[in-house]
């Protein structure tokens, strides 16, 4: 097959419209790892709609001081196309983006890849059995569409009243400000989570003062991380099954995690590593009662840092667990009625997990969209398709976030399910396939059950693993070879088959 011409911005409903076997939104791991498997199958006719200007998703958008991988690097890229190179057992993000930038190139995914191309709608139109896909510089229509933007893609901001009134600059992590020297700054860091425990070192030393409000503590393990010596990298290049025995080792280790996320009381033993752990790099005994979770640990995501306690100790830092009530322009006021004077703030608040922005710019069968028929609970049979919205791949989807293991895992274990699902339409003449309501009922039901007892609903705490009805619609609840198995081959029995409607 040929590549696709691209469609004009100004395509009016007279004029052709580009057609493709498959519409790509996103170009990260998920997208990236879809049109290399698609190139390699001999498929041809597909583009990536990418709105930004370069590959790598989270990997690129989240660039902010000491940003890094929490994964080891040998797990945390693909199965086929592994790096030999890796600096460290755990990589950074400048790394972990060249990885990526450097497969897409080497895979010759560039020329197929259509940056600044926003995806502003993308709606299934049922008689043509096709998706319409809008973007910001043109139209197209796709048999099928893979949802690869994922849920680390829209920054979430804090709700605070007065927020736009604060007259010094404020900006997200994922957005962070590189032209912007911290150096003499009095910052306010807003958030404990897995990116202000990295970036709150990097910029401890060379502030003026840092307030760090935290909400809920965070549990932190040390981080083993080590440099990959050259010998070790020699050996991986000129004798690749080595690196493939040390990426299972560590894939098989952390699967036993598992055990612990199913029973609360499993995680006692690694409770107390983390306690010393704190006890070794705190030294005050107030701040370390601040800092010290009163849940159980695994119940929100467990953080790594050697750097990140350290930082709370300095004479420049201080940790504020008061609730934040408003900002006023030059200050964060908390519950107790301090106005803590600050010229900078920096969100490391996540991102917007329970109600993805894409979700609204899908709409299937009859109109509706994802978003309503989610209605705060994302879900998806299998984690990867939905009841109806025809021949539509959402990749990282419900139910198929990791607390343990690579989440690289899961995106190629879908992208096994979406070649299979291709080609049986193929071989069949399916024009259109979406889950039964029945199939993707028990999925849910299922997850729900499995996630009952664990550590993410009885540790004691609130996460973003729940969603605002209580539901993990986040988390695949066990371990995740079952998953690669249930993903490996497409099932027709669970799915409505609509035979093609054209010639």
């Amino acid at each position: 097959m040929t590549t696709p011409t691209e469609a004009s911005p100004e395509t009016t409903s007279h004029e052709p419209v580009a057609h493709l076997a498959v519409a790509i939104v996103g170009n990260g791991f998920s997208g990236l790892g879809t049109a290399i498997r698609l190139r390699q199958g001999g498929e041809d006719n597909f583009l990536i709609f990418e709105r930004h200007d370069d590959v790598g998703g989270t990997w690129r958008d989240n660039s902010y001081p000491g940003c890094a991988c929490d994964v080891p690097s040998h797990l945390y890229s693909f199965s086929f196309a592994p790096n030999p190179d890796w600096s460290r057992s755990f990589s950074a993000q400048p790394e972990i983006h060249a990885y990526l930038q450097r497969v897409s190139a080497e895979y010759d995914i560039d020329r197929f890849t259509r940056n600044r191309h926003e995806v502003l709608d993308a709606s299934w139109d049922d008689d043509a059995q096709h998706w319409v896909v809008t973007t910001s510089q043109g139209v197209w229509t796709a048999d099928v569409l893979v949802l690869g933007s994922g849920a680390l893609s829209d920054p979430s901001f804090p709700d605070v009243p007065g927020l736009e009134d604060f007259e010094g600059p404020v900006f997200h992590s994922a957005t962070w400000r590189h032209d912007l020297d911290l150096r003499g700054r009095r910052v306010a860091v807003i958030g404990t989570g897995a990116s202000a425990i990295q970036f709150v070192p990097e910029i401890a030393p060379v502030v003026d003062t840092l307030k760090v409000f935290q909400r809920t503590p965070p549990w932190i393990m040390p981080r083993g991380d080590r440099a990959i010596t050259g010998v070790e990298k020699l050996l991986f290049r000129w004798f690749p099954p080595a690196q493939r025995i040390v990426r299972e080792a560590i894939y098989w280790a952390r699967e036993t995690f598992v055990f612990g996320f199913k029973d609360p009381k499993r995680m006692g033993k690694a409770a107390k590593i983390a306690e010393r752990h704190m006890r070794r790099q705190v030294t005050d005994p107030e701040l370390r009662e601040k800092i010290t979770p009163s849940y159980s640990m695994g119940c929100k995501r467990i953080l790594l840092s050697n750097d990140y306690l350290p930082a709370l100790d300095r004479d420049n830092v201080e940790v504020v667990t008061e609730k934040i009530v408003e900002v006023r322009p030059h200050a964060v006021v908390t519950a107790d009625g301090v106005a803590h004077e600050v010229d900078t703030i920096i969100a490391g608040t996540g991102f917007a997990i329970g109600d993805l922005p894409i979700s609204h710019r899908v709409h299937g069968r009859g109109g509706r969209s994802l978003a309503e028929d989610w209605a705060g609970s994302p879900f998806a049979h299998n984690g990867t398709m939905i009841a109806g919205f025809p021949n539509a791949f959402t990749l990282l989807g419900p139910n198929t976030g990791l607390g343990h293991n690579s989440v690289v895992f899961m995106i190629e274990s879908q992208i096994n399910l979406v070649l299979d699902t291709i080609r049986h339409m193929r071989e069949h003449g399916v024009g259109a396939v979406e889950p039964t309501v029945a199939a993707q009922t028990a999925f849910v039901e299922e997850m729900q059950r499995r996630t009952a007892g664990t550590v993410w609903v009885d540790g004691g705490c609130s996460s973003w693993y729940l969603d605002k009805h209580g539901q993990n619609s986040a988390l695949w609840p066990t371990f995740t070879m079952p998953f690669r198995r249930r993903l490996k081959h497409f099932r027709p029995e669970e799915y409505v088959l609509t035979p093609t409607s054209r010639s």
